[in-house]
C-alpha cells in the first residue's frame, strides 16, 4: 500500500475499532490494507508502507489474516506501520571471466569478489575494478576484508581450492582507470585439501579457515616479511603490475571435530568461532581452548552460515535443501530452529544478516534467486531474479545495497534496499 507522509518516524501506531462500526472492507489486499489519508501538499512524497499486527507483518488481506490467526472481527486491533523495503535500482552487473564464488561488502569504500578464474578483484562501484589479486592456481572459494574500516592501506584474505590462503595489501583510495595487478604478501599453507571458507577476527589480528580436510585452521595476519620464511625478496613495479616481497605462514592452531567438509566459518567475537559443515552440524568453538561448546545437528549438509539478528546472537544457515533456518543458541532445545523460510526451490548457497537490523537477512540459492527476509513474516520481502544461472554468494554493501555473484559470471548489484 502507498500513503503520503513527511514524518521521519519509521514506526507508528494507530487503532482499528471493531467491526462493523465503522466497516472495513474484507478484500483489502497485499502488502497492506489501510490507506493513510492526508491533505494535499506538494512537499509530501508517496511512500510504500508495511503493516504489523501483534508484531507480525501482514502479507495478505486483513480478513484472511484475522482468520489465519483466529482473531475475532470484534477485536480492537493495534496496527504498526513501517516503511516498506523496496529496492530502487538494479545496477549494471560487474562482469567476470568465470563463476563469481565469493563477495565481501563489509567496507563502504569498495567490495571484494572471488572468482573461479583464480583471481580476486576489488571494485569501487558497479563495473569499476581497481585491483586484481593474482596468484592462486585454482578457483577462489572465499574472500574476507580483514580491516574494512582501516586507513588507506587495506588487508584482505582469499581462500582457494589450491589448498592455500593468501593475504594482500592495497591502497583503498586508488582511483586508477585500469586495474592494478598485485601479488600476495603472504601465503598460508597447511590445509591438506581445498580451502572452502575464510573469516577474520574482529580485531583483524587473525583469520580462520575451513577446509575439505575437515579442519579449521587459525592464522596470524602479520605485516609483510615480519614473520615466516621469505620466498621472494624482490620488489618491483611495472605498468599495471606490482610485486611485493612474499612470505609463508603456518597455522598457529587447528580446531578438530567435524567429519566432513567445513563449508563456512565466522569469527564474530574475539574468542568465539562458528562453523558449518557437510557433516550436518553447526559448531561453536572457543578459539583459545580449541573446544566446541555448542553442536547443533541440522539434518542436511550445510553450505553457509552467518551470525546476527537480535543481540548478534542468532545463527542462520542453509544447505542441501531449499530451507533457510535460524537458531537461537540462548534458548533451551537449541537443536530446533526458531525460524524456517522455504521460498527457494533449490539449495541455499549463502546467507547474510544486515549489520544494523535485528530482523533482516538475505539468502542466495542454486535457483538463481536472492531473497530478502524479515523475521516478522514467512514470505520474502522481495526477490532479486537477476541471475541466469545458480546464485553462489551474496552480501550487503553500504547498508542498502545487495550484492550477489553467480555461475553466470556476473556480480549483480541492487541498490536502495533500505531496511532502517
Amino acid at each position: 500500500m502507498c500513503a503520503s507522509s513527511r514524518s521521519s518516524n519509521v514506526l507508528s501506531k494507530f487503532q482499528i475499532p471493531p467491526f462493523p462500526s465503522p466497516p472495513i472492507s474484507p478484500d483489502l489486499a497485499y502488502p497492506a490494507s489501510l490507506t493513510i489519508l492526508s491533505k494535499q501538499n506538494p512537499d509530501w512524497e508517496v511512500e510504500p508502507f508495511d503493516f504489523l499486527i501483534n508484531g507480525e507483518l501482514v502479507r495478505m488481506s486483513l480478513e484472511n489474516f484475522l482468520l489465519a490467526k483466529g482473531i475475532s472481527a470484534e477485536t480492537i486491533l493495534e496496527i504498526e506501520y513501517i516503511r516498506a523495503v523496496v529496492p530502487r535500482k538494479e545496477e549494471e552487473p560487474s562482469l567476470h571471466d568465470d563463476w563469481v564464488s565469493a563477495v565481501d561488502g563489509s567496507s563502504p569504500r569498495f567490495f571484494l569478489t572471488g572468482c573461479y578464474d583464480g583471481l580476486g578483484r576489488v571494485w569501487k562501484a558497479a563495473g569499476v575494478c581497481t585491483h586484481i589479486l593474482e596468484g592462486h592456481s585454482e578457483p577462489v572459494s572465499s574472500v574476507s576484508i580483514i580491516n574494512p574500516e582501516g586507513a588507506d592501506s587495506v588487508t584482505v584474505a582469499t581462500a582457494s581450492k589450491d589448498r592455500t590462503l593468501r593475504l594482500w595489501k592495497f591502497n583503498a583510495e586508488d582511483t586508477r582507470r585500469n586495474p592494478l595487478k598485485i601479488s600476495a604478501f603472504k601465503i598460508l599453507r597447511g590445509h591438506r585439501a581445498s580451502v572452502q571458507s575464510v573469516a577474520a577476527q574482529t580485531s583483524g589480528n587473525m583469520i580462520c579457515s575451513g577446509s575439505w580436510d575437515c579442519t579449521i585452521n587459525l592464522w596470524q595476519t602479520n605485516d609483510p616479511v615480519s614473520e615466516g620464511d621469505t620466498v621472494s625478496t624482490k620488489k618491483r613495479k611495472t605498468t599495471g603490475h606490482a610485486k611485493e616481497s612474499q612470505s609463508e605462514g603456518e597455522a598457529v592452531s587447528s580446531l578438530v571435530g567435524h567429519t566432513q567438509c567445513v563449508s563456512s566459518v565466522k569469527w564474530p567475537e574475539r574468542e568465539t568461532i562458528y562453523s558449518a559443515s557437510w557433516d550436518h552440524s553447526i559448531r561453536r568453538w572457543n578459539a583459545e581452548t580449541g573446544k566446541d561448546s555448542l553442536n547443533i545437528f541440522c539434518g542436511k549438509a550445510l553450505n553457509c552460515l552467518d551470525i546476527g539478528g537480535e543481540s548478534s546472537a542468532l545463527v542462520a544457515a542453509g544447505g542441501s535443501d531449499p530451507i533457510l533456518k535460524i537458531w537461537d543458541p540462548r534458548k533451551p532445545g537449541t537443536s530446533a530452529p526458531v525460524y524456517q523460510f522455504s521460498s527457494h526451490t533449490s539449495w541455499v548457497t549463502a546467507c547474510k544478516w544486515h549489520e544494523k537490523s535485528w530482523f533482516h537477512l538475505i539468502s542466495a540459492s542454486h535457483d538463481g534467486k536472492v531473497m530478502l527476509w524479515d523475521l516478522r513474516t514467512a514470505w520474502p520481502l522481495f526477490v532479486i531474479d537477476a541471475h541466469k544461472d545458480k546464485a553462489l554468494c551474496a552480501d550487503w554493501w553500504r547498508g542498502d545495497t545487495v550484492l550477489s555473484g553467480g555461475a553466470d559470471s556476473k556480480l549483480c548489484m541492487t541498490s536502495g534496499a533500505s531496511v532502517l
